[in-house]
């Protein structure tokens, strides 16, 4: 893992990141993944949301969107989401890179801070739906493919061919 670099520091991501992280979405993801301004900010409005944001000075290098959720239970690309739901797991629903920020471990540490964040709510569970063929990076952070029902693999398969459902213990 690279050291970690001393001049990017997490925080919550919030509104005023929106422009920022939704240019780092589009550049990272196929247009049918990328969601709109109102689906992305429902995200960082949910109750139970451990959304963060890596920085580097002022510019935003990398962004997490994970929230509490019910489980098995992945929304649909593009949903707005509702402000309160039943937090069973801790939905990581994207994470991603700038150029910039790629090789130095920030992902990793930003899924680490969004653990921590979750233990605090009391959730022990993480899932994910992997895509565009990350599904060896959420290995590397000890997640792994779990079975699913077919109403839950018509909802992974929605997120394209490569799509994968993991998940992993918290803590």
């Amino acid at each position: 893992m690279p050291p970690t670099d001393p001049a990017v520091s997490i925080r919550s991501l919030g509104p005023a990141d929106l422009p920022a992280a939704l240019a780092i979405q589009a550049a990272s993801y196929p247009a049918f993944l990328c969601e709109d301004e109102a689906a992305f900010l429902s995200r960082l409005k949910i109750a139970a949301s451990c959304c963060l944001a890596a920085v580097r000075g002022e510019t935003l290098i990398a962004y997490l969107l994970a929230h509490g959720w019910p489980g098995e239970a992945p929304p649909p690309v593009g949903t707005v989401l509702p402000r309160r739901a039943a937090s069973e797991v801790l939905f990581i629903h994207d994470l991603a890179v700038a150029s910039v920020g790629r090789g130095t471990g920030i992902g990793s540490r930003l899924v680490r801070e969004a653990f921590a964040l979750a233990s605090d709510l009391n959730l022990s569970r993480a899932e994910l739906i992997a895509v565009e063929g990350a599904a060896d990076y959420w290995r590397m952070l000890g997640f792994a493919e779990a079975p699913c029902t077919p109403a839950l693999a018509a909802k992974v398969a929605s997120y394209g061919p490569a799509a994968r459902w993991m998940t992993r213990a918290i803590g």
